[in-house]
């Protein structure tokens, strides 16, 4: 990260929902790890807000001291002691509308003894339920924006849970805030890998000459979970994967594989690209889901030499769920660039290995030289894999030849893993995107007309899978890469690329 403290203005970050898990696992980790490195202004503060009866002390020992996610060594003793200093709290029933004249009047007294020059961010870590009704209440004691300084509002997604709850959500933020003071946090966003697919592509010769319908076959997106729902069965069933997953992280990972090269690189020309992009989508009609989407459901198994349960047998699951944890999808970008090329995404829980990647795989050569007799001896389809996570790095598969007599191709690949810059100062995601938000920066969040895009996108697929009987949810073992089935939806010989080789029936690993 290039900036530093003087480069960041002075400002109050207010936490809503700052009792919650999201605050103690991310937020103030986040926050702390930014002043340890200096990325913090000097004039700044912390301001939890919630329902919790708490005062500043036993808030900053919650958070801070008694914090299992948070790293504190006897190095860090007198760093901890001086943001222990910075982080306060207010206890309010965020519901009731005069409960938010304590919060300003917090909001004044650290502004004085800081000097933050009026400058707040308001980040929502709450249930959703809240988006609307927070801002509103702001924006009643005049805390949505004040002259000469900034009034930000980051929200975590879910951004609606449907095209008219997006829209709905869109239009509550801008009775309130502008759309430039919006941000839709996206932490899959903040990683490095979805970052560098920009770079990957218009920053090298090599590469951006080749990305188009000349010569790619087809992109796969993969994101994998071996994790179940565990606790979260009853959230997750109002949810499933399509939602929770593909709508908004893989989509935005589609938008910077497929979205045409940016005027610039500010936030600006990214986002019109992306929003371009997602208008582009092909639309699947209802009556074409069956065709275009697989979906499944985790059933009991062994994964690891341990028994895991079904989805169904998940607490808080009712025993009929046709909640999909599987979705798998083949869509078209009818653009110049990528017309009839297609794209396939697909994620899962309880699949075998924690990974997501892009896979480029580009059209073979118009004749095939090196065979022997009618056999085929190498796969002529040259990949270029981007792993986002874990082990984040990309990799160029191509044939060569094996030495020895004749022509006998393998395939091997050249590799770069991001580990190798070890020494570069590689921030966490909700760092880079905390202090993007800072920064002012709002490239690598969610654009509101980009949320409305993208739901509009897979509502079809969603309404169908709600009321079309004939569509199956196929099961699928805990430990497998979802249905069978689903390799259906990859055209001609292809299949899904495997990230993960078995070594045995309890271990595995992700190749790169």
């Amino acid at each position: 990260m290039p900036e530093t403290s003087e480069t960041i203005e002075p400002l109050i970050f207010v936490i809503f929902g700052a009792s919650g898990d999201l605050a103690k696992r991310k937020l103030i980790p986040a926050i702390y790890d930014l002043y340890k490195r200096k990325y913090l202004p000097k004039k700044f503060a912390v301001l939890g807000v919630s329902r919790s009866k708490l005062d500043d002390n036993s808030f900053r020992e919650q958070v801070l001291f008694e914090n299992e996610f948070l790293e504190l060594d006897s190095d860090s003793d007198v760093l901890a002691g001086e943001f222990r200093d910075r982080l306060f709290y207010q206890p309010i029933d965020t519901n009731s509308v005069e409960d938010y004249a304590l919060v300003k009047e917090r909001l004044e007294e650290l502004d004085e003894t800081f000097q933050t020059s009026g400058n707040v961010m308001f980040y929502l870590s709450t249930p959703p339920v809240l988006y609307d009704k927070i801002p509103k209440f702001l924006a009643h004691y005049g805390l949505n924006r004040h002259d000469g300084s900034y009034r930000r509002l980051v929200i975590e997604k879910p951004f609606g849970t449907d095209l008219a709850s997006a829209k709905a959500l869109n239009k509550s933020l801008k009775q309130y805030f502008d759309e430039e003071d919006i941000y839709r946090i996206d932490h899959y966003l903040g990683k490095e890998t979805v970052q560098n697919l920009l770079v990957t592509r218009f920053a090298n010769g090599v590469f951006e000459p080749l990305w188009n319908r000349n010569y790619i076959h087809h992109v796969e997106i993969t994101n994998a979970e071996p994790i179940g729902v565990g606790s979260r069965g009853g959230y997750y069933d109002t949810s499933g994967a399509l939602r929770d997953m593909l709508q908004n992280h893989l989509m935005q990972v589609v938008a910077h594989v497929a979205m045409e090269p940016p005027i610039s690189p500010d936030a600006v020309a990214i986002r019109n690209e992306k929003t371009k992009l997602f208008q582009s989508l092909r639309p699947i009609a209802e009556s074409d889901v069956s065709k275009y989407s697989i979906r499944g459901q985790y059933t009991a198994s062994m994964m690891r030499g341990e028994p895991v349960k079904g989805y169904r047998e998940e607490l808080g699951v009712p025993d009929d769920s046709k909640t999909e944890t599987y979705a798998a999808l083949k869509f078209f970008i009818d653009n110049w660039r990528w017309s009839g090329v297609p794209f396939y995404a697909r994620t899962g829980k309880r699949l075998p290995t924690k990974v997501t990647e892009v896979c480029i795989t580009f059209n073979k050569p118009p004749q095939t030289l090196f065979r022997r007799q009618e056999e085929v001896l190498h796969s002529e389809h040259n990949q270029l894999i981007i792993r986002i996570q874990p082990d984040e790095g990309v990799l160029l598969s191509f044939g060569m030849k094996v030495p020895g007599d004749g022509f006998k191709v393998k395939n091997v690949g050249m590799d770069f893993h991001y580990s190798d810059l070890a020494d570069n100062d590689v921030p966490e995601a909700y760092e880079r995107l905390l202090l993007d938000c800072m920064r002012g920066d709002a490239t690598l969040y969610a654009h509101g007309d980009s949320v409305e895009y993208t739901w509009e996108f897979v509502e079809p697929i969603l309404n169908a899978w709600q009321h079309d009987s004939s569509i199956p949810i196929y099961g699928y073992p805990a430990g497998t890469w979802g249905p069978e089935i689903a390799d259906d939806l990859i055209e001609s010989e292809h299949e899904w690329r495997s990230p993960c080789r078995r070594l045995t029936d309890d271990t595995s690993y992700c190749e790169l």
